[in-house]
């Protein structure tokens, strides 16, 4: 049996005239906006300067791209970049693990993580070493 495969599932249909249905709906937003605008305003030059962003707006979130990527997109990311929080601050917190014990009650019950001495980091990272530079060929053959 053989099935069509769909081709070119990534790009949109052209649904009115050589305009798919996002760009049609951003340039009719971008006419409407601008429609509005007029009829508010009396005067066509004062007007202008409102109904010209407006349609370059709607132009580029209808055609423009930036690195293959919808304008719409990269306006999303700025808005969310300009929102977010941007000081990152790390503070080391040492762990305490509490077990609750029934029988007793008093400081016993707190146990702490035992941490890495720096003579056993040493020897670790020289047997490891040590185990890379005596079998170069298992190490090369684990990365295919």
């Amino acid at each position: 049996m053989k099935f069509q495969v769909p081709q070119f599932i990534e790009i949109e249909d052209k649904i009115f005239g050589p305009l798919t249905l996002k760009q049609f709906i951003y340039l009719a937003g971008g006419g409407g906006i601008s429609f509005v605008i007029y009829s508010i305003i009396p005067y066509l030059v004062i007007a202008l300067f409102f109904i010209i962003p407006v349609m370059l707006f709607s132009v580029a979130l209808a055609f423009y791209k930036i690195n293959g990527k919808p304008f719409i997109f990269i306006l999303e990311s700025a808005v969310k970049y300009t929102l977010s929080n941007k000081l990152y601050l790390w503070q080391k917190r040492e762990k305490v693990i509490t077990k609750k014990d029934s029988i007793s009650n008093d400081n016993s019950s707190l146990l702490k993580v035992p941490k890495l001495s720096e003579s056993k980091l040493k020897d670790l990272t020289w047997s490891l070493d040590i185990n890379e530079n005596i079998n170069p060929i298992t190490r090369d053959s684990k990365r295919l």
